[in-house]
């Protein structure tokens, strides 16, 4: 109990509050204009925590993901143009709703299912986390072997598209991974005798340029012109919600569930949760017909599913130190360079800076309930603001946050490549989640395949001789078996019909 009141100490003082306050208006802005998402507002947030203490660095980051979720949901019922990835999930449900004049309900009872998903994955990552943190703290590398390749898998496997582009983007990521010196013999790989390269890839420019400089590269390609906005009246967006909540309460709980438990994957995240969370509704619905129509029903489980799978992502990011999804891929990096180690130690050495992270999420997404509702009705002014102005002040952002890494233009430069590397594989159908993964977890990977080897003497079986490491390299193993038997199964059947 001390612990709690020590963080709540940290977090409930006027300068927190006040940087929570900034980051939450800035999280809301971000969210609400078409293409730029609660990731980019992420990495653009990374060059101004450099001059803040770990609490108030951390809980402005926390504060603008989960107001930038939820803004996301703004132009997706306005203009069919979701703000965010997670948004796009029932971008069509909320817009035919508008169309229908009901964009007050669709609005309220995205923001009202936000807050309630935002807090139920609060929940869940304090009450877990440190019981994770108490098992995590026995693993030894070969577990975090095969946590590694577990995350990297999952990655792959439940990204949209092609599994083959997949796997492609993910050994892009680990070969960007390998640059620089070799962790064990201590000798320079892919550095092409450049001295800048002998450090490896910085990770913040790499995040910086694959996710800001691509979509203003999209931008910049894309002839897509805005639709019209619907000409109604956006007033009271509380108005009717009590009886879909009361209508829904079980959607409610299991969209929860479902977003944390989604986003407690490694590589899953808010819009991956959003996604299956909308087709778990439609299959289960009484009504499942008026789904694409604007039934309110497919809102009220996909807007629960992808805040509380914000909250999810943090568990393997905190626990393990692997990211739940690109956001907490940044923040691993912000966490690493404000001395709070993740992994099960930092329950240990620093308790108060963690139950503080804890408090963030719950004080951030009661915020959401009046800031939300001030950015809906100042949706209209927000939505206007011209992406020929907007577009160079984001690719400015970039710039000094790339610099600002090491002082060097040599950051830039790699910011500019994967930007436009990124900017070429989605255009070519290759996700870019996997290879971000491949360049977080790539180290980890070979750190704890190297220290195994080391240890079991070269013995592979070795990987297999503790209990939890067995059974993590089972499930690995089952991972890519089931999908690898359903490919040859249907090839044998495909003949014969």
């Amino acid at each position: 109990m001390d612990v709690v009141l020590q963080a709540a100490a940290l977090v409930f003082e006027p300068y927190v509050l006040g940087v929570m306050l900034a980051a939450a208006l800035f999280g809301l802005f971000v969210g609400s204009i078409p293409g730029l998402t609660a990731t980019m507002a992420t990495a653009l947030l990374v060059p101004v925590t450099f001059f803040m203490e770990p609490v108030p660095a951390i809980a402005s980051i926390v504060t603008a993901t989960a107001m930038a979720i939820f803004a996301g949901d703004i132009p997706g019922a306005l203009l069919r143009i979701p703000g965010t990835p997670a948004s796009a999930a029932y971008c069509d449900e909320s817009y035919a709703m508008t169309c229908k004049g009901q964009a007050e309900l669709a609005l309220g009872t995205c923001l009202v299912t936000s807050v309630i998903g935002g807090l139920i994955g609060a929940l869940v990552l304090a009450i877990t986390a440190r019981a994770l943190a108490e098992v995590a703290i026995q693993f030894s590398s070969f577990e975090y072997f095969w946590l590694a390749c577990l995350g990297l898998s999952c990655a792959v496997i439940i990204s949209t598209g092609s599994t083959l582009k997949g796997v492609v983007s993910l050994l892009i990521g680990l070969f960007i991974a390998t640059i620089g010196i070799d962790i064990t013999a201590g000798h320079p790989r892919f550095t092409f005798g450049s001295i800048e390269l002998m450090g490896g890839v910085s990770f913040i420019p790499a995040m910086i340029g694959m996710f800001a400089v691509s979509e203003v590269l999209r931008y910049v390609a894309s002839t897509h012109e805005r639709r019209p906005l619907p000409q109604q009246r956006i007033g009271n967006v509380f108005r009717g919600l009590g009886t879909v909540l009361a209508r829904y309460k079980v959607n409610i709980l299991r969209g929860g569930v479902l977003g944390t438990a989604i986003g407690i994957l490694p590589g899953a995240g808010a819009d991956i949760a959003a996604w299956i969370s909308y087709a778990v509704a439609k299959r289960f619905s009484k009504e499942p017909q008026k789904f694409g129509t604007g039934h309110v029903e497919g809102l009220v489980d996909a807007g629960t599913a992808n805040n509380a799978g914000l909250a999810g992502a943090w568990v393997p990011a905190l626990v393990f130190g692997i990211p739940g999804d690109s956001i907490t891929a940044i923040v691993i990096g912000v966490l690493y360079m404000k001395g709070m180690n993740p992994g099960p130690t930092v329950f240990l050495e620093q308790p108060e800076l963690i139950y503080a992270v804890f408090i963030a999420f719950f004080v951030a997404n009661l915020a959401l309930l009046p800031l939300g509702f001030m950015a809906i009705r100042m949706s209209r002014q927000i939505l206007h603001v011209p992406p020929r102005v907007l577009m160079p002040v984001i690719l400015m952002f970039c710039v000094v946050g790339s610099f600002a890494i090491n002082n060097t233009v040599f950051g830039v430069t790699v910011m500019l490549i994967l930007g436009v590397m990124a900017y070429l594989m989605e255009e070519n159908g290759f996700p870019v989640a996997p290879t971000i993964l491949g360049i977080v977890l790539g180290p980890m990977l070979e750190d704890n395949f190297m220290s195994s080897m080391i240890k079991a003497d070269g013995d592979l079986l070795g990987f297999f001789s503790r209990p939890i490491a067995a059974t993590l390299g089972a499930l690995f193993i089952l991972l890519w078996l089931v999908p690898l038997a359903g490919v040859l199964r249907a090839r044998r059947h495909a003949p014969a019909e």
